[in-house]
């Protein structure tokens, strides 16, 4: 396993950490299974694990909490705030939730702190200064290490790193966005500000939700977790799915002449990429955890990383749809209107 600095805080994480969001409801997996996961992370060398209050409603939150129990020191923990967790005022980045949801984080983990808290989305109700403040109050209070943001658009990422400036807050030092061979946006706009602000990137996704995991095949029937949730995300008749299905097969072809497995040459990709700090793996069973272990020392050659932008160009999403930080005014259409 290879270790990088988290941005500038010195902290030392594993390349690949292991994400929780499968844990529970979501991904179908007990208590046992998801802490015979957490074990084989740990003894191969993942010290990141990376959960969150909006999966499984505290459920991942709880599992990840029990399975760590006695070795909490060794954990670098994080998990995420601002998505809905009930009515009205239980969601977004105000000082009052997030002062209540932390706080219910820490009782579900069973710890005192965390070591990265992270805004799950930007609220565009509440102002930089409202979330950065209450942030770094929880931080002072020692309650949290270090807060990043997650899935922000590049600007609103600059915005914050102003406002931190502006008010004499603390900033955020972490960005986690979706990354893969298959969606390469974020190249085009959001890793060049972390890289400016020195921040360190959690990339989520990194297997394309299943495209890259070598169960997706032109020709073949998906029966993938992911497919059974969202068929159509894999339905070959929509344009931008065609584009994955020729893509990922090229792909295969690059990993097959490189003596490389797909997940690898996946994985490989994404820590690649001098501004990615670590890929966030999310298995759901002991063998998605081995496959995807196996990519933890891949190092991808020169010629290997050109044959994959001859196949998806830098900067490309190949399903733009499915963008998750794409600007509030582009989905709503009274925000495009503006108030009357």
């Amino acid at each position: 396993m290879q270790y990088r600095t988290l941005g500038r805080t010195g902290v030392q994480v594993s390349t690949l950490a292991l994400g929780a969001m499968n844990f529970g409801a979501i991904g179908r997996t007990t208590q046992e299974e998801a802490t015979a996961l957490v074990d084989a992370a740990l003894e191969a060398g993942v010290n990141l694990i990376d959960t969150a209050d909006w999966y499984g409603e505290g459920q991942s939150e709880e599992m990840v909490g029990k399975a760590i129990a006695g070795r909490r020191d060794d954990i670098v923990l994080a998990t995420k705030a601002t998505m809905p967790m009930g009515e009205r005022n239980r969601q977004g980045g105000s000082r009052r939730w997030l002062f209540t949801a932390l706080d219910d984080s820490l009782r579900r983990l069973g710890v005192d702190h965390v070591d990265l808290y992270q805004m799950h989305r930007w609220d565009p109700t509440t102002s930089d200064e409202e979330t950065l403040s209450a942030l770094t109050d929880l931080q002072r209070a020692g309650k949290i290490r270090y807060f990043g943001s997650s899935t922000f658009p590049a600007y609103r990422i600059v915005q914050a790193q102003w406002a931190s400036r502006e008010h004499r807050l603390s900033r955020y030092v972490t960005e986690q966005p979706s990354y893969s061979i298959l969606q390469r946006g974020i190249e085009s706009h959001v890793l060049p500000v972390t890289e400016e602000y020195g921040m360190g990137v959690l990339a989520w996704s990194p297997l394309a939700s299943g495209w890259l995991s070598g169960a997706v095949r032109k020709g073949r029937d998906v029966a993938t977790h992911r497919s059974a949730v969202l068929p159509e995300r894999f339905d070959p008749s929509q344009p931008h799915n065609q584009a994955r299905y020729d893509a990922v097969e090229r792909l295969a072809e690059v990993a097959d002449e490189a003596g490389l497995t797909l997940i690898q040459l996946a994985l490989g990709f994404v820590t690649t990429h001098p501004a990615v700090t670590a890929a966030l793996i999310g298995p759901r069973t002991p063998e998605h955890l081995r496959s995807q272990l196996a990519a933890a020392d891949t190092v991808l050659s020169a010629d290997v990383l050109d044959a994959i932008d001859e196949i998806v160009a830098p900067g490309t999403d190949l399903a733009p749809g499915e963008k998750f930080d794409t600007p509030p005014a582009l989905l709503d259409a009274s925000l495009r209107r503006r108030r009357h």
